[in-house]
């Protein structure tokens, strides 16, 4: 059953992982929360074209447009954002940051469970659930 808490709960998620990706983003061009060029695994390095610098600009840009497909399109940006966070997850752990790996994997959880509710919230809002069938009390949403 879709209520009050449940909704809170989706609109918590959605605007953490709206905000969170936005931010992360945009930091790669300020420099301000962190260095993120040293979060760059050496294998990475090794694979990427570019300097880590310069493909940490492409990381940015990556995450703010992830942050505003959340915003958009929940549903679909919730699972990019889970994928996104899992293969940075990925990366920390070649580079050795274990314990920011962990956090990344936490967060990947949650975007996934943002997906999940997001598409539980749009069967419950879905047209042909609000109208019901012909002798029976129409779905609450």
């Amino acid at each position: 059953m879709w209520d009050d808490r449940v909704e809170s709960t989706w609109k918590t998620l959605r605007a953490v992982f709206v905000a969170v990706p936005i931010a992360a983003g945009v930091d790669k061009f300020l420099h301000l929360l962190a260095d993120w060029d040293v979060y760059l695994s050496p294998l990475a390095r090794d694979l990427v074209p570019m300097s880590p610098h310069a493909f940490m600009r492409v990381v940015g840009i990556v995450e703010i447009a992830a942050g505003v497909l959340v915003l958009f399109a929940p549903r679909i940006g919730a699972y990019v954002v889970a994928a996104w966070l899992a293969a940075i997850a990925v990366n920390l752990v070649i580079g050795g940051f274990l314990d920011v790996a962990v956090r990344d994997v936490v967060m990947a959880i949650s975007a996934f469970c943002l997906a999940r509710l997001s598409e539980a919230r749009a069967r419950v809002r879905s047209p042909e659930r609000r109208t019901a069938p012909t002798g029976a009390s129409p779905a609450r949403a």
